[in-house]
């Protein structure tokens, strides 16, 4: 409701009434599958909503196609020709790769990478983003230190002294390209950039809940990956719906439990929402870290080939996060109270049999 109450402050504010003098001006830091199909919409509500500024850069990481630079290839044929094929952005999403370029006075800040690229680049994006910028984090993934878990929206937080929306949903990127209708949950804490960041994302292809709970948001997003490995396991063995529907509702259970063991103020209805269950439900059928748990299953390569011969350049998310989760649980020494997260791990990183997935 705090949203909804802000997104009308908004729409009074900056819609139907000519372009503002001030435009918030949106950046995505990140041009992969996922990132892509979100600039997509992004470049679409920038043209279409008053209160954004026309251009929407997207920070791209370099590289060759065939000889040129993938950037360019990008901003002239308006699609990412390597990760989302056949998908059109409009005009106005220009693809930059220069992290300080891309975010040059930029006050909505999007963030859709691998969780293990994000530190180096803060202090370019710090130095060169509008003060009092925005942000919003689409990173699924979570990270560790001596204290224990350290969310990736707290890493933007801290490092940008900024606050840090969260997205997150049952969202596959090749869907999306298609404009194949789906759903998506945004987490917030300032409900006036809640509403901001919703603006910017709702599409007549992409409905956009709300809810005052980043953490638990984020946590949704991060751990249904580790639950997807489980899945592709029961796929690789060919196991049926049957095992695979116990792995999911086993899933949300240990994701509940984790989440409000370590984190306070999480929301029941947080998992209810497309973060949630719907978020683990597709990840289980449509995901890459099912695709690549299932060639693990059948003795494909190890997860290193594998990601390199499926995903396309692509990062694999979920063995990153299955290593830090059992990190933190081993250190509070409570990974007996989640056992399909434990012997995921064990059968991804020590040899236990892909059999016993079934063996909670």
């Amino acid at each position: 409701m705090a949203a909804l109450s802000a997104l009308r402050t908004v729409n009074r504010r900056g819609l139907g009434l000519g372009r503002r003098e001030f435009s918030e001006k949106i950046a995505m830091v990140g041009s992969g599958n996922f990132g892509s199909a979100l600039v997509r919409i992004l470049g679409r509500n920038a043209l279409r909503h008053d209160v954004f500024d026309n251009e929407v850069k997207m920070y791209v990481h370099e590289e060759m196609i065939d000889g040129v630079p993938l950037t360019k290839l990008i901003n002239e044929n308006n699609e990412n020709v390597k990760y989302l094929k056949n998908a059109k952005f409009t005009p106005n999403v220009v693809a930059d790769p220069d992290i300080a370029s891309a975010v040059s006075g930029a006050t909505m800040i999007c963030f859709c990478l691998p969780h293990q690229f994000l530190k180096p680049m803060v202090p370019a994006i710090k130095a060169a983003a509008a003060p009092g910028a925005k942000c919003l984090s689409a990173i699924k993934g979570i990270d560790f230190d001596e204290n224990g878990i350290v969310l990736i929206s707290d890493i933007i937080r801290k490092e940008l002294s900024a606050d840090c929306s969260v997205l997150m949903g049952a969202n596959v990127a090749n869907d999306m390209a298609s404009d194949a209708f789906c759903e998506t949950t945004i987490g917030y804490k300032d409900p006036a950039n809640g509403a901001l960041f919703q603006l910017a994302y709702d599409d007549f292809s992409l409905k956009v809940g709300t809810v005052q709970d980043t953490v638990g948001v984020e946590l949704c997003g991060a751990l249904k990956n580790v639950v997807a490995l489980g899945a592709g396991f029961c796929d690789g063995l060919e196991l049926g719906g049957n095992t695979k529907a116990a792995i999911i509702r086993i899933g949300l259970k240990e994701t509940m439990k984790f989440a409000k063991m370590f984190f306070k103020g999480i929301k029941d209805e947080t998992f209810m929402e497309s973060c949630g269950l719907a978020d683990l439900v597709t990840t289980c059928f449509g995901g890459r870290n099912r695709k690549c748990a299932e060639a693990f299953a059948r003795k494909e390569g190890t997860w290193d080939e594998i990601e390199a011969d499926k995903l396309n350049g692509q990062k694999l998310q979920g063995t990153i996060t299955c290593k830090d989760v059992m990190v933190v649980l081993k250190n509070k020494g409570v990974e007996d109270q989640f056992p399909l997260f434990k012997r995921i791990n064990e059968i991804a990183f020590e040899g236990a049999p892909v059999e016993t997935i079934i063996e909670l």
